[in-house]
Formats: structure tokens, sequence, C-alpha cells
């Protein structure tokens, strides 16, 4: 095992994978150390819609991540299934939006970037119970099933002999001036060479408990639990995504559904409630009737890295020379996984990047 790798990263969900896999790839000697188990937070809770909610109402900073990301992810999902023999599930299924008041906006927005779309007809809305208000099929947008994107992701990290410490926290760090010299874990020490830290939710608690001193330079992190149900229907009850108002609808390809999602400020408690389980069945059944005829299996809650505005933070520290942040993505981690570790590495490699920088910098004020 790598004992002083090149990149050290604080937290193995999917932004700190992802990261980890291009750093790698640009052939860094890379260490990931993560306090429980590879991607079992936010990134495997989560849908898997790959495309930010109403993109057109989201800040500029979100869609330039969103994009290049769809760009990646059909050869990152391509590679790593041949790689593992895991296949992550990407699947360009289509997503239907239901409602849509500010149409003007979605149009403009869809035509901008190129992204393929069509009023929706009645051939969509067929067994649904909603009251569409222009309807729009995004027929090209795709969703990732996020347990088998994180288990691929972790097997493809193990093949190519990244180091992975699990179960293994972050307690200290020793300064020398302005840089990290080393890293004091529970299981042990280690010097560091640069240090990313891609904690997700706790990202904003660890920075105050390390780096207490920088007061002026602290990300704006904090959990947002989201909790979301499974229906085990049948192949084909629903051959795509559905966006309805603030929740929605994600078949999977052995026909299970999933149902998301509240938003809710409850610190770190990922506790579920029957509230949220009896308002997304409600909605579940209303909207697709048909889910009256299968179970429903599973309910679970996962907590989101949240900022002001959804812009996560990436980029090198402006204090400490060799520390680096990858983190509050807030709902869409895996919607901008891929470029944000794609940005990262640019920036501490000194290569082009291929969006603008600033909005993610940490002492960026549009957080």
């Amino acid at each position: 095992m790598t004992t002083n790798p090149d990149i050290t990263i604080i937290g193995g969900g999917i932004i700190g994978m992802l990261t980890a896999r291009e750093f790698f790839n640009a052939g860094a000697s890379v260490m990931i150390i993560e306090k429980n188990q590879l991607g079992q937070e936010s990134s495997w809770a989560g849908g898997g819609i790959l495309l930010p909610l109403y993109p057109w109402r989201q800040a500029d900073a979100i869609t330039q991540l969103a994009l290049q990301s769809l760009k990646l992810y059909p050869a990152l999902a391509k590679q790593i299934f041949e790689d593992t023999g895991l296949d992550p599930q990407w699947t360009p299924c289509g997503i239907l939006v239901t409602k849509n008041p500010d149409i003007n906006s979605a149009v403009g927005w869809c035509t901008a970037n190129n992204i393929a779309f069509t009023p929706a007809d009645t051939r969509f809305l067929n067994g649904l119970n909603t009251e569409p208000e222009h309807p729009l099929w995004l027929p090209d947008i795709a969703q990732a099933r996020n347990p088998r994107l994180v288990k691929s992701l972790k097997q493809d990290l193990i093949n190519k002999g990244i180091a992975v410490r699990e179960h293994c926290e972050l307690t200290a760090v020793k300064r020398d001036n302005n840089r990290i010299a080393a890293i004091h874990t529970t299981s042990g020490h280690n010097t560091v060479n640069e240090l990313v830290i891609a904690s997700g939710a706790w990202t904003g608690g660890l920075f105050q408990k390390l780096f207490a001193s920088l007061i002026g330079e602290q990300p704006q992190i904090a959990p947002v639990k989201g909790q979301m149900l499974l229906f085990d229907a049948e192949p084909d009850t629903l051959p795509f995504m559905i966006l309805d108002g603030d929740q929605y609808l994600i078949p999977r390809r052995d026909g299970k559904i999933l149902v998301g999602s509240t938003v809710e400020q409850d610190d770190f408690n990922k506790t579920t409630t029957s509230t949220a389980k009896d308002q997304l069945s409600a909605f579940a059944l209303n909207l697709l009737p048909a889910l009256n005829n299968f179970p429903l299996v599973k309910h679970w809650a996962g907590l989101r890295p949240g900022t002001q505005h959804g812009i996560p933070y990436i980029g090198r520290h402006p204090e400490i020379s060799n520390l680096s942040i990858n983190a509050g993505h807030f709902r869409n981690g895996l919607v901008m996984g891929p470029a944000s570790a794609q940005l990262l590495a640019d920036l501490m490699l000194d290569r082009k990047a291929s969006v603008v920088t600033k909005p993610y910098q940490l002492s960026s004020p549009k957080h």
C-alpha cells in the first residue's frame, strides 16, 4: 500500500472515487480514506437522474458541470463495466417533465445547450394521473443506478491498485506554515503531498474542526436529508423517468420504481419517518395508479451536502497551498461528479479547464 501518495483524498463517496480515478488516469499515485465504507452515504442513497431537476431554474455553474458530465458518462460507464464486469446501469431512458409553467425558460435552456426535447403528447401521459402544464419529453436524459455505480467504481479503484482505507477517520492535521505536512487518522499517521477534502455533507464540520483558525475561508456545507421509497414493480410498468412537480419516479432496468424525494433540514439524522413515507407513497400511487399492484419494499434516507445555491466548492484552498476541496454538490453529486473530478484535476495539474473555474472557488460568494 502506498504510504505517501501524490494525492490523498478524504471521503469515499461518488465525488471522492471519481476524483481518485481522474488523478490515477493522469499518472498520479492516490490514496482514498473513508470513515465508513466507500459510497454508502449520499452516493448510495440518491436517485440517479443524470440531469439537475429543472436545470433552467439552476445556476449556470451547475449547468456547466452537468453538461460536461453528460459528455463524459457514456464512456465512463462503458469503461468501468468492461474493466470490472459490474454494470453501473447507465440507461438513457429519457425523462418526462409534466409541469412547466416556465416553458419559455425550459425551451430556451434546452435549445441553448443542445438538449433534445419535444412537447409531450398524450402517448406519454397514458396511465398517469396528473394535470400537465406544457409537458416536455427529454429523450436523451439518462440515469445511473447509484448502488451499482458505486460498486463498479469501488472495484475499478481496487483493480487499478489505488490505496483504499475504509473505516478510517481523519482526526487531525499537522501544518507546516501554509502547508499540511501530515494527517492523523484512526488508523495511524501519514505524511501527505496533496490533500483533497471530498467528504460530502461532513465537509463543513471537518473544516471547522481541522482548520478553525481560517475563519474567512470555511466552506458553508450542511446536511440536507432526503427520504426515498422503492416499489417492486415488474419490467415495463414505467418505461421512462417522470418529474412531476417537486417529486419523481425512476424505473430501474429490473422494473423496480424509485420514488423521491424529501428535502429536510434535520442535521445528521438519517432516521426515516412515517410522514415522509406516507407522503411519497401517496404521490407515487396517485401519479402512477399501476403501482397499486406492487408492494412497497424499501424506505431509506440519505444526507446531501447542501450549499446555499447548490454550487459545489472545487479548487485549491486560498491559504493552504497543498489543500483542495471537491464537495457541496447538494442533489447533483452523480450529475456533476465526472466533470467535478475532471475540473479539480485540471486545476491541480495545471491543465486547461473545460469550464470557467471562478464560481467554484472557496472564496466565491455564490454558494
